[in-house]
């Protein structure tokens, strides 16, 4: 039964990949188990597995001292010298208790915890293996669906697609390859529990990193993602390297890479746009294919900003159903509100001294954030000249006033002092 045993081990580890020692440590365990269970023993019970022989030894580990109390514990002092004379108060003496025959109630016990223990550790190894892959993009089959999920085969375990994590009117047939975002990986108590993905924003990310070898070496890097799944998603990308363009990349030639992602998306429609550290060309970028003529910050809201486009390109920057603007939104992590080139000039008209305030939102909101020189100089210009200017006519106006005073205070003293003649010579 020994050679049968290191042999079944040895088969174990093989297949199922569970270290030997792993399972010795279980069979160990389980026979400790057994042995008090059946035994009565109490828990200073060893077990030991020759893993050369295979031969198993249990030991009841008793404490040399001076009298006795209860011999499953304990040894008498007299007695361990007589096993050897070195011993002293205190020691611990192991001594062999291995029963013939465990029994069949033995024997079952052994087996449940050596099951547990085996179950344990390939839970461990499959945990342990997917755990690596969380934020990572899969290949997987499709096994089966029910009404809550679509289970996904990625090896040795099956992953789960929840309703949300689904393309909107993608079809999943059994055997399907698809290509899945692991988003979360639990080491529940029924085993590990995989969550995969088709609508996560990084599905995309990692998409560009697979299809664009400039994005995985680093030379491009995207910035941001806006991502409504199965319709629409943009794509904010930069270089950091002056010579390549961030977005020609990305698209590749005559545009396979990008619709090679496409395709893997069914369909789903993608704007690549450049991010740049000036926020007003960032958004007018964000806004594509629509044209932008000016972007007015709020002075009120840091984070808000009004867009003007011309008149027959309004519906075109809002987009269907809104989901440009919303998508721009997103990207740019800003309040858009677009108007047309008309409504922006009646609102100017009707109220220009909030224009004014508007115009000064630009230099305010881009001290923190670096922009390019020329828009810089430009915003921070204008407002600079109208508040030169306001105070060199407040001056003059005020000294225009105090000149004419001075002149009619002249004219009435000479009024004065040829009255005063004149009564002197009559």
């Amino acid at each position: 039964m020994s050679k049968e045993l290191l042999g079944a081990l040895d088969t174990l580890e093989s297949e199922k990949g569970i270290k030997k020692e792993v399972v010795i440590e279980a069979l160990e365990a389980a026979l400790v188990s057994a042995y008090k269970r059946n035994y009565g023993q109490a828990q200073n019970v060893e077990v030991d597995f020759d893993q050369v022989k295979g031969n198993i030894h249990v030991y009841a580990v008793k404490e040399v001292v001076e009298d006795v109390f209860d011999s499953r514990l304990e040894v008498s002092l007299q007695d361990a010298l007589a096993i050897n004379r070195a011993y002293e108060i205190g020691d611990d003496i192991r001594f062999e208790v291995t029963p013939k025959n465990f029994g069949r109630i033995a024997a079952q016990t052994a087996k449940q915890v050596i099951m547990q223990r085996v179950r344990e550790a390939e839970r461990g190894i499959i945990y342990d293996e997917y755990s690596q892959y969380e934020n990572e993009i899969v290949t997987g089959e499709v096994e089966r669906q029910d009404n809550r999920f679509v289970y996904v085969s990625l090896g040795k375990v099956e992953a789960v697609m929840g309703r949300s994590d689904q393309l909107p009117g993608e079809v999943y047939r059994i055997h399907d390859k698809i290509k899945v975002y692991v988003s979360k990986v639990e080491n529940a108590t029924k085993g590990p529990q995989v969550f995969v993905s088709r609508t996560a924003p990084d599905l995309l990310k990692r998409l560009f990193e697979q299809e664009v070898p400039e994005i995985f070496d680093g030379i491009v890097e995207i910035v941001s993602i806006a991502r409504e799944a199965g319709d629409r998603a943009k794509v904010a990308v930069r270089s950091n390297n002056p010579n390549v363009d961030p977005v020609g990349t990305c698209v590749g030639p005559k545009g396979q890479r990008v619709q090679t992602i496409v395709n893997e998306l069914h369909g789903e429609n993608m704007d690549i746009v450049e991010w740049t550290d000036d926020t007003a060309v960032f958004i007018a970028n964000a806004l594509n294919p629509a044209e932008v003529l000016d972007v007015i910050f709020d002075p009120e809201n840091e984070r808000g900003c009004t867009v003007v486009v011309p008149d027959y390109q309004l519906s075109l920057a809002i987009g269907k159903r809104g989901q440009n603007a919303r998508l721009a939104a997103k990207l740019t992590g800003f309040k858009i509100d677009i108007k047309s080139e008309t409504e922006a000039s009646d609102i100017m008209d009707a109220n220009p001294d909030d224009v004014a305030a508007a115009e000064t939102a630009p230099q305010a909101a881009t001290e923190d954030a670096p922009v390019s020189d020329g828009v810089a100089d430009d915003v921070a210009a204008e407002p600079s000249a109208a508040t030169d200017a306001e105070p060199e006519a407040t001056d003059s106006e005020a000294t225009e006033p105090e000149a004419v005073t001075d002149s009619e205070a002249a004219a009435s003293d000479e009024a004065a002092a040829s009255d005063e003649a004149a009564s002197d010579a009559e």
